[in-house]
């Protein structure tokens, strides 16, 4: 990915050792992160309030990995805290990143990683995308195509009931295909 000048930014997770391990402890100082760059956001979704709040630094010269990740020029942490009918959750997450220090840039990778993931999560529920055998390389292109018009036509698709899952609308026009097909047509 550096090779085609690509930047880069990689969630580190548990079975990573010492780099996620010493990001976490990078982090988890207070007087470090008070020198981080810091931005966050608060919005409303999925019926709760989301608060997103990301720290960066480049201060990585410590980093003992740092030489196994070509143009590594920074870490960053976010901490994602849900509030849905009166119950808090709160996630925090560890980055490297080739991205320059720049948090506003770093929060919209982060952010536009997860809403591609989502994108697949739901490809994988729906229409369980990962058990998908076809061996023909133009027939599962062709599928995945239309398999993601149709996710998206299923979140446009006003089914008379508030927080349905794709998939139950899915199933919900299998049953009737007469009563919504009006309803796909026009979208």
């Amino acid at each position: 990915m550096r090779k085609k000048r690509a930047d880069y930014v990689l969630a580190l997770k548990g079975n990573q050792g010492n780099l996620y391990n010493d990001v976490k402890l990078y982090f988890n100082d207070t007087e470090f992160v008070a020198k981080c760059d810091y931005t966050k956001s608060i919005e409303k979704a999925r019926s709760g309030i989301e608060k997103r709040e990301y720290w960066q630094t480049d201060d990585i010269a410590w980093l003992a990995k740092k030489k196994e990740w070509t143009g590594l020029k920074s870490i960053a942490m976010t901490k994602n805290t849900i509030t849905k009918n009166g119950v808090t959750t709160t996630e925090t997450r560890y980055f490297i990143s080739s991205l320059p220090l720049n948090v506003k840039e770093i929060a919209r990778a982060i952010r536009s990683h997860w809403m591609v993931e989502s994108y697949h999560w739901h490809l994988d529920v729906t229409f369980r995308e990962d058990g998908n055998h076809t061996i023909d390389k133009a027939a599962a292109y062709n599928l995945n195509i239309i398999k993601k018009l149709a996710i998206n036509t299923l979140k446009l698709l006003d089914v008379g009931r508030k927080n349905v899952s794709l998939k139950s609308k899915r199933y919900m026009i299998s049953l009737s295909t007469e009563k919504y097909i009006e309803k796909i047509m026009q979208i």
